[in-house]
């Protein structure tokens, strides 16, 4: 029953909703303790010899009207109670979206996607019945048992009711066990649906790898694997499920013996009629629903309460970027600047980056560069508040990025980055997704841009046809170049390419920063990379290594200085010089 105190916030807010609908349930089962009563009247006139086809009538057509208005009223009480409980599973589905578009890629390096979606899904459902058939339940077997044993109790026998409730403590007891039990049983066969979850999409996602090495059995016995530990944990709860019913039938049953022993003892002695006996007994067939329903409610509320504390716990997890009271909603453009900024991951003690000082002037190229794990992409991530720095600042135009919202600082920043995430949607919709309401010449316009475009123009349906899942029907190279076009559509004050040009060859890395160099002549752009002719052409480049600046200047002045730069510049340019000879 906590679980209903903790979904108080809702029934508050469906308040209109739920008092009709459990007004409606409350009328229902009024008017369900009037055919026994009429079968009680019919009875009785047959037993005493005095029933009239008139009367036969009259009563029938009672009984018809009767029926109509229960069928109105349960059409208005599924509407209100089952429509209430939709939009609560709406609700919290938009809430865990929300939440999970807030939340730092910490939080995904800590959660699998898979048990994410079964949050969104499985657990969520549990809630809404909860919501909806456990709130029906609730009111349908406190009204409809109240009613039948008050009925019973006062218009027939208050003795023999007595003696056909004595099995129920016995009830309470045992669907109070059970519930327990299943609390138990149904938390672990969710969490295994998460793991199962998580291993198909792993794979569906991965298919390309797990052919390429030959690990199709593999993984396909790991699947069979996780799936029998579904059906096992499910099935375990199944068993306690099961439980229910039978229990409940077999004490019911025992209260018929009762009834049926009892009753026919006081039609005997005269103490009561057959019409009574049968009316009684109706009424105690009515009382199996309510008691079914009670055994059903504390299967309902477990499964609800073990999937809302799944969901509660995901939704109070706080967000680490978090912006300030104060924070202004708008960036003033201008110099981007590094001040002693040091940064280092959670759960570790060693700095990624260290006392850094860079400061570009607004509308120069930064270059990036340093050898992997050096902390390249971090310095980029910093700058779009993927994490917040340990200490130091980091000013764009003389402001703290942190003294703004983050949407006025992303809303700034055009972002390229490693992983080329494409959405399974068309190219022109891929490319348009950061400004939706681009024109195709505006979208061809890019794509000439990042030179894609006579790539797109090859295919069956130029900017409408559909990628895969991620894109996995372009290669890695083309995703980039989709990615660089997404990213310039929105004509963003600063660019980031976060070694965004590896998967391209040499010819088309030399168009795409040509492009670039024309239509960002007034902007700031950063680019990391690996190999340095990316970069060669900035106003500025960095070289990282151990979280520290090694090396900084222009690529004259860096080859002048004859350091790591200069050394791996002219090896990458003897490769580029022997594939090409290769190549010929």
């Amino acid at each position: 029953m906590l679980l209903f105190k903790d979904l108080m916030w809702f029934f508050k807010l469906e308040k209109k909703s739920y008092s009709v609908g459990i007004v409606m349930l409350v009328f229902v089962a009024v008017l369900n303790l009037f055919p026994p009563y009429v079968v009680r009247v019919l009875v009785d006139g047959v037993s005493h010899n005095n029933l009239t086809l008139k009367s036969l009538l009259q009563w029938s057509l009672w009984l018809a009207g009767t029926g109509l208005v229960v069928y109105g009223l349960r059409f208005v009480w599924r509407l209100m109670i089952f429509g209430a409980a939709s939009r609560l599973s709406r609700l919290l589905r938009q809430q865990l979206f929300d939440h999970f578009t807030r939340l730092s890629p910490q939080f995904y390096q800590q959660h699998r996607t898979g048990d994410l979606m079964a949050h969104a899904t499985n657990d969520i459902q549990a809630i809404e019945t909860t919501a909806g058939m456990g709130v029906l339940t609730f009111v349908d077997s406190l009204t409809t048992g109240g009613l039948v044993v008050i009925s019973m109790a006062i218009v027939i026998s208050w003795k023999l009711t007595l003696i056909t409730l004595l099995p129920m403590p016995l009830m309470a007891w045992s669907t109070s066990r059970y519930g327990t039990m299943l609390h138990q049983r149904f938390h672990r066969a969710q969490a295994a649906f998460s793991d199962l979850n998580d291993k198909v999409l792993e794979n569906i996602t991965g298919v390309r790898v797990v052919k390429a090495f030959g690990e199709e059995e593999a993984e396909t016995e790991a699947f069979r694997r996780l799936s029998a530990d579904v059906v096992e944990k499910n099935i375990a709860v199944a068993k306690v499920d099961a439980l229910f019913d039978p229990t409940i039938q077999l004490i019911i049953g025992f209260s018929f013996f009762l009834a049926l022993v009892f009753g026919a003892k006081d039609v005997v002695k005269g103490n009561l009629t057959f019409g009574q006996l049968t009316q009684f007994t109706i009424y105690l067939g009515q009382f199996i629903w309510p008691m079914l329903a009670f055994g059903w409610l504390f299967n309902i509320l477990e499964r609800g309460r073990a999937s809302y504390d799944r969901v509660h716990s995901l939704l109070n997890i706080k967000q680490n970027i978090c912006e300030r009271e104060e924070a202004k909603s708008s960036l003033p453009m201008g110099d981007v600047e590094f001040r002693q900024a040091t940064f280092t991951y959670p759960a570790t003690s060693t700095p990624v980056l260290q006392d850094l000082n860079v400061l570009l002037r607004s509308g120069q190229t930064l270059g990036i560069v340093g050898k992997t794990g050096s902390g390249k992409t971090t310095f980029l991530r910093l700058l779009l508040r993927e994490f917040d720095l340990s200490g130091g600042d980091l000013r764009i135009g003389g402001t703290s990025i942190y003294a703004v919202t983050l949407d006025a600082l992303r809303k700034t920043i055009g972002y390229v980055p490693q992983d080329h995430f494409l959405f399974s949607i068309s190219i022109a919709e891929n490319i348009a997704f950061g400004k939706p309401e681009a024109s195709l010449r505006e979208i061809q316009k890019v794509a000439k841009i990042a030179d894609i475009h006579n790539d797109i123009e090859r295919l069956a349906k130029n900017y409408d046809t559909l990628v895969g899942d991620r894109g996995v029907t372009l290669s890695g190279g083309q995703k980039q170049r989709i990615s660089i076009a997404r990213a310039l559509l929105t004509e963003p004050e600063i660019l980031i390419l976060d070694d965004s040009l590896s998967a391209v060859d040499a010819k088309t890395e030399k168009s795409i920063l040509q492009g670039l160099r024309e239509v960002r002549t007034q902007k700031t752009t950063f680019i990391s990379s690996h190999r340095l002719s990316a970069v060669e052409h900035a106003d500025l480049i960095i070289v990282l290594k151990d979280g520290q600046i090694s090396e900084q200047g222009s690529h004259a002045e860096l080859m002048e200085l004859d350091g790591w730069y200069a050394s791996t510049y002219r090896s990458q340019q003897i490769e580029s010089s022997l594939e090409e000879g290769e190549g010929d």
